[in-house]
């Protein structure tokens, strides 16, 4: 277990031993812990004081299938919290197969010089200037960075968004197939990347140095338990594999809670056109790959690659978010113009989500019409060329509701809310108003309760208790390196078990229900902790006015969780 710090001030490099007061904890976990230790929570996030963190999980690097997601972590420069942004490929697995517990990256290079870190096959960490990868984007960046150090690597960049330190500059990592598709987009964590003056992490694929397994036998069996489980889900085992994560659009629009134009309507009349169905047969039709291997272990395959009419490769993977924040939140119902945006936002080094929603704000306002497929695409390439409206987009909802002096801005503490409406499904309305880190979807999402007709989507009641349990139960899988579609898997009783006991085998320490729980109240406390010295209060913690006072089609609901339950949220 080792720590890399890198001082971006001085580039000197230090290597050491996790802390006892980190002992035990990795992903989310890891970095929630070292930013409310070590960030000063009322510092600039672009400036020397903040750190970014890039921690695999307590798992990641491990036999467990589906562990290879990495938490990045730092003080957000969108939304002023703390902030853990996760992405797949194979870094996190790289990582952990290397024995390293975290990259810590402090300081701040002198203005003008860019670097590249890399980190070889012994772990061995090293600075070097990369003036010459200014600018670039991140397929070409990446192509590049290979060709110079060889193909057994993996990649972490930034795009010209990070450079530009805009506030919804991603980060990409690579796919099993080298391609800077993975994103850890919300927060705007690129532009610290940026502002640190790191151009790339190139990573070996070659490790073989992981930290032990405390008991190995019991790690082993438990594993194949887990995965067995996640091959007999039917979501994780049949769904996925042949719709993706697409497959959600067909649902969510039928509880007339995806969001469309700009969030005025709970239903896009144009959902069949993008539906998961639909993006199966068009990737059929074409050539292109409907079950695709993503990131590494990976045994689900719910990436997919989409081609054009000549099927040659657009994007991959086309998912849920991202078909809702460019199609039905703009009004376009074309797969073709939506897989573009996609592309545009991995290549620019964009969140798709933010981003989207940003364009949503400007149509909204006037400045171009619902439907227009063109002048979405030409909006994000403004992003990329740094025009002046193309900076405003950059930045995020709130920047272009406030550029066009137009109030309806679906953003919680900046960060732009996902597909799920808090009108329609007041428990995703809890999570984005209580979040630690702004509106996020996957901090705690209610979906599967509500498809399971064991809470009423559209009811005040039960929403916050609901939202605590959830909220919960991701910051402890978020600390593991498990993707969270196959922590889905964890509802089979077997599996939750068999979770349970390879954290036992690889910590050496008893782990049940209770610890895990407690696991992840001690990183919400921990993010929570941060955010109050940072100055936010439970103020804070609300949706927009309009959610409150515009109702939605069809149900013509409002958000009605009170603010008073949502001040409880934070009771446990």
């Amino acid at each position: 277990m080792k720590l890399i710090r890198v001082n971006m001030t001085d580039r000197t490099i230090k290597v050491a031993e996790v802390p006892k007061q980190y002992a035990g904890l990795g992903g989310r976990g890891l970095s929630a812990m070292m930013i409310n230790a070590e960030v000063p929570p009322r510092c600039d996030a672009l400036g020397p004081e903040n750190k970014l963190i890039v921690a695999p999980g307590l798992l990641s690097g491990t036999s467990l299938v589906n562990t290879s997601r990495v938490s990045i972590g730092a003080k957000s420069p969108l939304t002023g919290t703390i902030k853990e942004s996760n992405s797949g490929g194979k870094i996190a697995a790289c990582l952990g197969k290397l024995g390293i517990t975290a990259i810590v990256v402090e300081g701040q290079a002198p203005a003008g010089e860019l670097y590249l870190l890399t980190i070889d096959q012994d772990g061995k960490a090293e600075l070097q200037e990369a003036s010459r990868y200014k600018g670039m984007r991140t397929y070409a960046l990446c192509a590049k960075l290979l060709e110079d150090n060889g193909p057994k690597n993996t990649i972490m960049c930034i795009g010209p968004a990070g450079e530009y330190r805009l506030s919804s500059a991603s980060i990409q990592t690579t796919d099993v197939d080298d391609r800077p598709c993975r994103a850890a987009g919300r927060g705007g964590l690129g532009a610290v990347m940026g502002a640190k003056g790191l151009k790339a992490i190139v990573v070996s694929t070659q490790g073989k140095s992981p930290d032990a397994i405390v008991d190995p036998d019991m790690f082993k069996e438990a594993a194949k338990t887990f995965a067995q489980a996640l091959r007999d889900n039917p979501f994780t085992g049949k769904v996925l594999p042949q719709l993706g994560t697409a497959s959600t659009v067909a649902a969510v629009n039928a509880l007339g809670a995806f969001p469309s134009y700009n969030a005025t309507r709970g239903v896009f009349e144009g959902w069949e056109k993008i539906s998961g169905e639909a993006l199966a047969k068009l990737i059929q039709q074409r050539g292109g790959k409907t079950e695709h291997m993503g990131c590494a272990q990976c045994i689900v395959h719910c990436s997919n690659e989409f081609v054009d009419e000549r099927g040659k490769f657009v994007t991959s993977s086309l998912e849920y978010e991202t078909i809702w924040s460019m199609g039905a939140m703009l009004g376009i119902d074309d797969l073709d113009t939506i897989a573009r945006l996609d592309f545009l936002c991995d290549d620019i080094g964009l969140d798709t989500i933010n981003t989207g929603v940003a364009v949503a704000v400007a149509m909204d306002a006037g400045h171009k019409s619902f439907g227009d497929r063109q002048a979405a695409i030409a909006m994000v390439e403004e992003i990329a060329q740094g025009t002046a409206l193309g900076l405003v987009l950059g930045n995020g909802p709130e920047a272009v509701g406030q550029h066009f002096n137009h109030h309806r801005v679906p953003a919680v503490k900046g960060q732009s809310i996902a597909a799920y409406d808090p009108r329609a499904m007041q428990g995703n309305g809890v999570t984005y108003a209580t979040s630690t880190m702004g509106a996020d979807h996957t901090a705690g999402n209610m979906l599967g309760l509500y498809l399971a007709g064991k809470l009423n989507p559209l009811s005040a009641e039960g929403q916050v208790d609901a939202s605590r349990k959830a909220q919960i139960g991701m910051a402890a899988m978020d600390c593991t390196g498990m993707c969270l579609l196959a922590g889905i898997g964890m509802a089979a009783p077997a599996a939750a078990e068999a979770m349970f006991k390879m954290l036992s085998a690889k910590l050496g320490a008893p782990i049940g229900f209770k610890e895990y729980g407690f696991m992840g109240m001690r990183v919400l406390k921990a993010e929570h902790e941060f955010n109050q010295k940072a100055g936010f209060t439970s103020k804070d913690d609300r949706l927009p006015r309009f959610f409150y006072e515009e109702p939605l089609p069809p149900h013509n609901k409002v958000f009605a969780v009170s603010d008073e339950e949502l001040d409880k949220f934070y009771n446990f």
